[in-house]
């Protein structure tokens, strides 16, 4: 399996992956990561907050753009080379996150291709925005 090559990607081309995102899911990330945030894994620390119980990790949904790229756009083959993230909105344990990752820009010389990368809850609230570089498969 094999993903796209730079001469294969057009510009404004996207794909999506959508998830809805499970308490097992959060307990899982934190338990891989290390990461123990009582703003994760807390409910009564977390109904303490601002966002009135448990969020997920910023991260996870960043997972999600992650799974898009390296299975589908470019896809099987494609090196991460930097990702701009930045988080909008909070991730609540049943939300279904669509993440979708749009091309902007072909370096065809250098091999690079610029990605526009979203998270977006099931209302269409944007979560999570910013910009990947990447190296897309080669023949």
């Amino acid at each position: 399996m094999q993903g796209k090559t730079i001469q294969q990607l057009t510009l404004g081309e996207s794909a999506s992956t959508a998830k809805t995102i499970s308490e097992t899911d959060v307990y899982l990330f934190a338990g891989i990561t290390g990461d123990l945030n009582p703003a994760h894994v807390n409910q009564e620390y977390a109904q303490a907050t601002r966002f009135g119980g448990r969020i997920a990790h910023g991260m996870l949904s960043a997972g999600l753009i992650s799974a898009v790229i390296g299975m589908q756009l470019p896809g099987p083959g494609t090196i991460y080379m930097g990702q701009d993230l930045k988080f909008l909105a909070p991730v609540k344990i049943g939300d279904t996150v669509t993440a979708t990752v749009t091309v902007r820009e072909l370096d065809l010389e250098r091999n690079r291709v610029t990605l526009e990368t979203v998270c977006e809850n099931q209302s269409g609230q944007k979560l999570v925005v910013g910009q990947a570089l990447v190296m897309a498969p080669t023949e």
